[in-house]
């Protein structure tokens, strides 16, 4: 690593130490003159997060199209970004891994700096500035729109944040969603959604969403029991990040296959 003078040292900032150091490609992603529609580009898609009492809930799909082709149909959407923080990515899927990467790093650096982690809302800000970074990109074709997710250490509770191309950060109050099918999700979501939910139940509202995502957006992969892939799901609460086992969303699946099936025997 570089030496840097006192009035000099970039700090706990880390894609300001990668811009020190003639790293700026890494920060922002450029497509250049790639042609992003003649590559095929994969995309990925649905991703929710919604609050229930104590913590929150991310979800989202594995499907990652290019085109009107299944490019990937184990793609890990939700990603863990600290111990009390998640970051779920829809939009090209390249640009958005790099940037959930860098963000890993920037909180394990700046933790290391500091000894102490970065606020909640300060890992909002650093995220957004990461979007914003992307922004020539996005504007030929490779967006990424995040959703960041996390208990709150200082307020003991769950907050979650939805972002724009631009980089522009929105706070929801209960539950958000992104991508191609975040119309279907969300709409499920409103219409389950209480502030008392517990934390099976806000799991079982997610799944659902995306169920119902999935059967109204060719770009939303379902549940797939024959090869054993399901949705990413995580919550997280003060005692941090904890993964939903597939087995456990294997049974709750289950249940709604069921519960869709009487509604159809009844039409």
């Amino acid at each position: 690593m570089p030496f840097f003078s006192p009035s000099d040292d970039p700090g706990s900032n880390f894609p300001d130490l990668l811009r020190r150091i003639g790293q700026d490609a890494i920060v922002t992603a450029s497509a250049g003159t790639l042609g992003v529609d003649s590559l095929g580009v994969p995309h990925a898609t649905t991703c929710v997060a919604l609050r229930y009492d104590g913590g929150v809930v991310m979800a989202g799909d594995r499907r990652a199209t290019a085109g009107n082709l299944i490019s990937h149909r184990t793609m890990e959407k939700v990603v863990q970004a600290d111990r009390h923080s998640g970051v779920a990515i829809a939009g090209s899927a390249g640009p958005a891994m790099e940037m959930v990467k860098l963000f890993q790093l920037q909180l394990e650096h700046y933790e290391k700096v500091e000894g102490s982690s970065l606020s909640l809302e300060g890992k909002a800000n650093q995220l957004s500035a990461m979007v914003r970074a992307n922004l020539p990109a996005a504007m030929m074709g490779m967006v990424v729109v995040p959703i960041f997710a996390g208990y709150d250490l200082l307020r003991s509770t769950g907050r979650l944040w939805d972002f724009d191309a631009t980089g522009g950060r929105y706070e929801e109050r209960n539950h958000v969603a992104t991508g191609s099918g975040s119309l279907h999700a969300s709409t499920v979501i409103k219409l389950g959604y209480r502030p008392d939910l517990t934390r099976d139940e806000a799991i079982d509202l997610a799944a659902l969403s995306l169920w119902e995502a999935a059967d109204a957006d060719s770009a939303t992969g379902g549940p797939d029991a024959l090869r054993g892939i399901y949705p990413v799901v995580a919550s997280i609460d003060e005692n941090g990040w904890q993964r939903v086992d597939d087995d456990d969303l294997a049974v709750r699946y289950t249940k709604i296959v069921e519960a869709a099936g009487g509604r159809v025997e009844t039409r």
